[in-house]
């Protein structure tokens, strides 16, 4: 089996919901024979769900990863590039590249136009590979890049890698000692600032789309389970997983 499926796999299997879908299987397979085993395995599942649908705990994991690094206001000196990470889309011919990008991909988008606006100097790297689809995230991030008037010239795509790792292999020969502003999710701007740095190039940072944002007003609902909340979870138990796996690499 290829290393990147296997490692894909492996990590779904480990996130919030695929957990309390195998522990509620062993609740079904050992009730009558295990009840003590069935009961734990219940509990565990219901434990799990509440806590990662509450946003008090969701929170409590995503925040540290979103306040590591400041906004992007300025560089003061000028943008050599803007790389773009890549994310996830789907091509549907009827639609115009902005409404075939998932949201990741077009928070990305917006926060690498708001700094071009700022450094129109700069290009714009956009990366990230094809995976099951028809066209690389990297040509579909440029083609919506250029419905919002970005011009063709200045976007530059790296189409082939597979994820962050890949991404700053490929990416860092062409921006090392450059001056490089580096856009992605404010969850996974951490683990991918570590990747550019392990590859020698220092980057600035550019968090997109921070999930947690100071001044909300809390009320009742925020105490309440919530389908979004258990989705901000598993975004943040995934990046903690990949820090760990990182960590163990370098």
């Amino acid at each position: 089996m290829d290393l990147f499926l296997l490692k894909k796999i492996i990590g779904s299997l480990l996130m919030p919901l695929s957990v309390v879908i195998i522990l509620l299987f062993i609740a079904i397979l050992f009730y009558r024979k295990h009840s003590r085993l069935s009961f734990y395995a219940l509990f565990s599942a219901t434990i799990i769900l509440v806590l990662s649908s509450l946003s008090p705990t969701s929170d409590s994991f995503m925040a540290p990863l979103e306040d590591t690094y400041p906004a992007f206001t300025r560089s003061i000196k000028p943008v050599d590039y803007i790389v773009v990470l890549g994310c996830t889309h789907t091509t549907v011919h009827s639609l115009p590249a902005t409404s075939q990008l998932k949201t990741c991909s077009l928070q990305r988008l917006v926060e690498a136009i708001r700094i071009y606006q700022i450094h129109p100097e700069a290009q714009i790297i956009t990366s990230g590979y094809a995976g099951d689809d028809e066209t690389s995230n990297a040509e579909k991030v440029k083609q919506a890049a250029i419905l919002l008037g970005i011009p063709a010239h200045k976007i530059i795509t790296e189409n082939f890698p597979q994820d962050t790792e890949e991404e700053a292999e490929l990416i860092a020969p062409r921006v090392r000692h450059k001056n490089v502003v580096l856009v992605t999710n404010a969850n996974h701007l951490p683990r991918a600032m570590k990747y550019f740095e392990m590859q020698g190039v220092n980057a600035i940072p550019a968090p997109a789309s921070p999930w947690v944002k100071e001044g909300n007003n809390i009320t009742w609902q925020y105490y309440v389970p919530h389908a979004g909340t258990l989705q901000q979870t598993t975004i943040a138990w995934y990046e903690t997983l990949g820090r760990i796996v990182q960590w163990f690499k370098s």
